[in-house]
């Protein structure tokens, strides 16, 4: 314990220009954006009925950044996928298209089955927090995020899955 302790101590501790190495990754440009992000996210938050009313409204975009296992699994009704891994600002231009169209996302987090295609995932690390960022980070501010525990069984939710071709 004492080691893994003294271990944690001294990666805190490196040195800032180690990570400067890479002029591709900002490391503390992406604590600020979270930081930045933070109060802005508390604020589009969206209860599931809010979440579902947002998501008719012609032209907005319910984003399932899952997987596209996951996504085909079983996503909700409406839902267009574009994996978190392949976020790039391409990928999002050419899904979402306009910077200002209203987004809804959710994750494996919002769903109370625990099961898959939405197997809870560890609660610092949930898909909602990540996507929220980099959407705001790329330049797509209206972004609403669900922020209720859903049982993806509940006809409400308007579950759906993907044929799997044979």
């Amino acid at each position: 314990m004492l080691r893994t302790l003294v271990a944690a101590l001294l990666i805190a501790a490196a040195p800032a220009e180690a990570e400067d190495r890479n002029p591709l990754i900002d490391y503390a440009g992406f604590q600020q954006l979270t930081r930045d992000v933070s109060d802005y996210r508390a604020s589009r938050l969206l209860n599931w009925d809010d979440f579902e009313k947002a998501g008719s409204q012609p032209g907005t975009l319910i984003l399932d950044a899952r997987s596209a296992d996951a996504y085909a699994a079983g996503h909700i009704k409406g839902a267009v996928n574009l994996p978190f891994t392949d976020f790039t600002a391409a990928s999002l231009a050419r899904v979402i298209g306009n910077k200002d169209r209203p987004i809804l996302i959710y994750c494996n987090n919002n769903f109370s089955n625990n099961k898959a295609p939405v197997e809870t995932k560890a609660v610092r690390l949930a898909l909602n927090i990540q996507t929220f960022i980099n959407l705001v980070g790329y330049g797509y501010a209206n972004v609403r995020e669900l922020n209720e525990v859903v049982d993806f069984n509940d006809p409400k939710i308007g579950w759906v899955t993907t044929p799997v071709a044979t």
